[in-house]
């Protein structure tokens, strides 16, 4: 499933993702399984502007992708199937969680990301959606939302919550933004993550079944370090320095996803606008194709 949507409201940009990932062959990369292909979401155009509803950029195309997301993603998941999301950046999760906590309970969050996304609405900078997203989830914040967002939130306790990847702590600090670890989250930051991905992996699925019998995989690309995966971020603004090498990553999403109760997996931040020679898409790809293959 294709998510053609840019947090900053660009028409280019993540919102290019799912088409460039396409074009260097996504859907090889799974082998011999049978694959269906639903294409992307169709969104309104997107508009640069915060919206009155939520003070989120993009708003209407915001809400329009986490309503359209979530029942797709429900529907696939309600027939038996593995949905493979890709595309867009981490609001995903919005209409992903929501969406399944429905009809089936307690869904835990497998979260590996670079950043741990718990910004305060009435603090950010920029209105970007893609860094308040846990937050939101959580009932952290968002307690003056209206509209259809808000009556899809809180849907996830802490408890049903694991997190690997972040090192965003000076960046945090900025804004007073505490960690999730110190409220009682399951956290490993990139350091922790790198020196043990499949331990920290296996922990951290072992911890979510403990409140979830069934649980989502997320994967925000900008976990990866900079210098092995530079389409990330904002153009021009310098990403922040750290983060997990390809090998490490793929470690730690393979032996996730041996794990059972997985009811899905979703592959977020990617800008190709970033990567003119098509070799972060073609990464991507690869990485997805070693981890699929690990389970064979």
């Amino acid at each position: 499933m294709g998510v053609p949507f840019d947090g900053y409201g660009r028409p280019g940009n993540q919102a290019a993702a799912s088409a460039a990932l396409r074009a260097v062959g996504i859907r090889h990369a799974f082998g011999s399984r049978t694959v269906r292909d639903t294409g992307d979401l169709a969104l309104p155009a997107p508009h640069p502007q915060r919206g009155r509803a939520t003070s989120l950029i993009n708003e209407v195309a915001l809400l329009a992708m986490v309503e359209r997301l979530g029942d797709a993603v429900a529907r696939a998941v309600s027939s038996h199937r593995f949905p493979i999301v890709f595309g867009g950046d981490c609001t995903s999760l919005l209409g992903i969680i929501p969406a399944l906590r429905g009809p089936l309970g307690p869904v835990g969050l497998l979260f590996v990301d670079g950043h741990e996304d718990t910004m305060p609405l009435d603090v950010s900078e920029d209105g970007e959606a893609a860094n308040t997203e846990i937050g939101l989830l959580l009932g952290l914040t968002g307690h003056l939302l209206s509209g259809p967002l808000a009556a899809r939130l809180p849907a996830l306790e802490q408890s049903e919550l694991a997190v690997l990847g972040p090192r965003d702590e000076a960046w945090r600090r900025q804004f007073n933004v505490g960690s999730l670890r110190d409220s009682g989250v399951w956290l490993r930051d990139c350091r922790e993550t790198a020196m043990d991905p499949a331990g920290c992996a296996q922990e951290a699925v072992t911890h979510i079944r403990l409140a979830a019998d069934q649980w989502w995989l997320h994967v925000d690309l900008d976990v990866l370090d900079p210098t092995h995966f530079s389409s990330q971020g904002l153009p021009g603004v310098p990403d922040q320095p750290g983060g997990l090498t390809w090998p490490e990553l793929t470690r730690s999403l393979a032996t996730a996803l041996e794990q059972t109760g997985c009811l899905g997996w979703s592959i977020a931040i990617y800008d190709p606008d970033q990567d003119a020679t098509g070799a972060d898409a073609e990464r991507i790809v690869a990485m997805i194709g070693e981890v699929i293959a690990s389970l064979d």
